[in-house]
């Protein structure tokens, strides 16, 4: 275990094991006092949690954790190929960060993927959820593929379907796969334009901390291209993935964007409808990605907050 500072924050590196994955955790905070779990996206870094509001929620009394997915920064890469895994596995994973660090319960707070590992663990283990907060995420069992696949053609959803993301964000897709990725410099300008992209129109976009947020990746990263397994695994339907939401007992919190671009806003509120008790709230102008709107990472660390008091 090492110790790392950023700014005025003191964390705790750690790495713990999942399986034959080994996964980098690093952990702020008394560990006497109650621990959020902060769970990131598909094929994102768990430092894409920013520190400021790691610091925050230190701040008013939590024990923070947060980790690499498998396939992603210094944790373990994985052979899809010959070890494929799903949904499941990566909520074992985090199931796995709480046993390392001696956690029993915690305030479980996922965004996009990690907001359906969060459903996950609350359905299937609900001892280890003390409450839970998805934000910018949509109910674990819902299949987006078909949706999207008729918007590529041009053709709407059908009435029981949710919507597909914003015409924008596909033109975005088809426009990234066929963009030059030759040079380091390509591929990080790349991946600067989708943190744009997902963060929406509505409100500004701090394209520096995207920039910074990305050599970050880089310089620590042990396989970037490793983290697309995310994908593949997105793609593995499971009966488990499919069991109803109204299983949680944990009290519920669905952050939501009113201009995210990836799940607009009746993702959310599908999510919130289908789990006894939950909250719904709506930030206005918020995106997928938040962290790189001024003022956001505020607005959610006060969520974080109240939700788990």
């Amino acid at each position: 275990m090492t110790a790392t500072v950023s700014g005025m924050l003191t964390g705790e590196e750690k790495f713990v094991r999942s399986g034959h994955v080994r996964l980098w955790t690093e952990r702020f905070g008394r560990p006497d006092d109650p621990t959020v779990l902060l769970v990131m996206g598909t094929s994102t870094q768990g430092i894409g949690w920013p520190d400021e509001l790691v610091e925050a929620l230190v701040s008013s009394g939590r024990q923070v954790i947060r980790f690499d997915h498998r396939d992603t920064g210094r944790s373990d890469s994985v052979d899809f190929t010959t070890h494929p895994y799903a949904l499941a596995d990566m909520a074992a994973d985090a199931a796995a960060v709480l046993d390392g660090h001696d956690v029993r319960a915690a305030h479980i707070v996922g965004t996009s993927l990690g907001g359906a590992i969060g459903q996950w663990l609350a359905v299937h283990q609900p001892a280890r959820v003390r409450t839970l907060m998805a934000m910018a995420s949509s109910p674990m069992g819902n299949n987006p593929g078909p949706a999207w696949a008729k918007a590529m053609a041009g053709q709407p959803p059908e009435a029981d379907e949710l919507p597909p993301p914003t015409a924008q964000f596909l033109n975005h897709l088809m426009a990234s796969a066929t963009a030059p990725r030759r040079t380091a410099q390509q591929r990080r300008a790349a991946d600067v334009r989708t943190w744009r992209v997902l963060n929406g129109d509505a409100l500004p976009f701090d394209e520096p901390a995207a920039r910074r947020f990305v050599e970050q990746c880089y310089a620590r990263a042990d396989n970037l291209a490793a983290a697309l397994n995310h994908d593949l695994a997105g793609r593995r339907w499971e009966d488990n993935r499919r069991a109803s939401l109204s299983r949680i007992a944990a009290a519920t919190l669905v952050l939501h964007g009113s201009d995210d671009p990836l799940f607009p806003q009746a993702h959310g509120e599908a999510l919130a409808a289908q789990i006894p008790g939950a909250r719904l709230e709506i930030v206005p102008g918020m995106g997928h990605h938040p962290f790189f709107s001024p003022g956001l990472t505020e607005r959610i660390a006060d969520s974080i907050i109240r939700h788990t008091a």
